[in-house]
């Protein structure tokens, strides 16, 4: 159950290695939220870094510092930033500084037009190339499977009411489909252009496997959200059968072609058949174990994370 109050804003950032940034960061947010002139707590999930980032935070103040006992992502570190979150109204963003806090307002009138969630979308983005063709296929395929379309539905800034969060319990990749999943539950969901600026100190934490990881949440957004990464395991597994069984079909096609042996004599295409057959086996037994997770969490109401302290200072 959520408690939040009216007239409170939340800003919620989740922290792994970014001793360099928290800082300019909270600095900069707090720059923003006192010109509001309404009641704010800001809120950091710290991750379990390897650095120094905890040290740096607790010279911060004010600031609600929720320390992981263990590493568990950057869904994870969102979700217990949402459920400790007081104020009806829950911006995140990335502590990288590559969302621009002077964003927020402009989130928050948004919101309060009448919409449930507001997204941001980095129009003119500091990425490769690589990556902006990456993230506009995946953006393209969301839309496609969710129905909501947006941009740039990874964009870390976002703000919520904290009304439509209920219920709402995160797990594996899925932070960043929560405007789909809250639009499939009947949330309105809109969109606006925000700043970006390109990563100046630090490393980025995103990387091919994770977009790979994200693919495989789609399917499963579509009928509810999952847990840990079974899907991810046995999908991968069936990708790989798969692939196997198209080249055994090509060399089989090959040997046929050019008379070397008749398709009765050569057992290519049985294994052909025989992989494809357990790729989609795999592939089912992964989706079946995420479904599995998702009552073993929701009905025991366990979530894949220890919260060890909470720091207010």
């Amino acid at each position: 159950m959520f408690y939040y109050l009216t007239h409170m804003i939340s800003v919620v950032f989740p922290v792994y290695n970014e001793e360099e940034n928290v800082g300019k960061l909270h600095a900069a947010i707090k720059r923003v939220v006192d010109g509001l002139g309404e009641p704010y707590e800001i809120i950091a999930v710290y991750d379990d870094s390897t650095d120094n980032t905890l040290f740096e935070l607790k010279k911060l103040s004010p600031v609600k510092i929720v320390v992981f006992a263990k590493n568990r992502g950057q869904t994870s570190a969102l979700d217990a930033g949402f459920k400790i979150a007081k104020g009806d109204v829950v911006i995140t963003l990335d502590a990288d500084l590559q969302n621009d806090p002077q964003d927020i307002p402009r989130l928050i009138k948004k919101l309060r037009e009448g919409y449930d969630v507001v997204s941001g979308w980095r129009k003119n983005r500091h990425d490769n190339w690589g990556r902006k063709v990456l993230s506009r296929s995946a953006n393209w395929l969301t839309g496609k499977v969710t129905g909501l379309y947006l941009h740039d539905h990874a964009c870390a800034i976002k703000a919520y009411r904290k009304s439509v969060l209920e219920g709402v319990n995160l797990y594996g990749e899925m932070h960043v489909f929560l405007p789909c999943i809250l639009y499939l539950r009947g949330a309105k969901v809109a969109e606006m252009e925000v700043a970006h600026h390109a990563r100046t100190l630090g490393f980025s934490k995103h990387n091919f496997l994770k977009a790979v990881k994200d693919i495989s949440d789609l399917l499963v957004v579509r009928f509810i959200f999952s847990v840990k990464r079974p899907l991810l395991f046995f999908s991968s597994t069936a990708l790989a059968l798969w692939f196997l069984s198209l080249a055994m079909a090509v060399a089989a096609v090959i040997v046929k072609l050019t008379d070397y042996r008749d398709f009765g004599q050569a057992p290519l295409p049985l294994v052909a058949v025989f992989l494809a057959i357990a790729g989609l086996l795999f592939f089912a037994l992964g989706f079946l174990a995420e479904l599995l997770l998702r009552v073993y969490y929701e009905s025991g109401g366990h979530t894949p994370y220890i919260v060890k302290q909470v720091i207010e200072q």
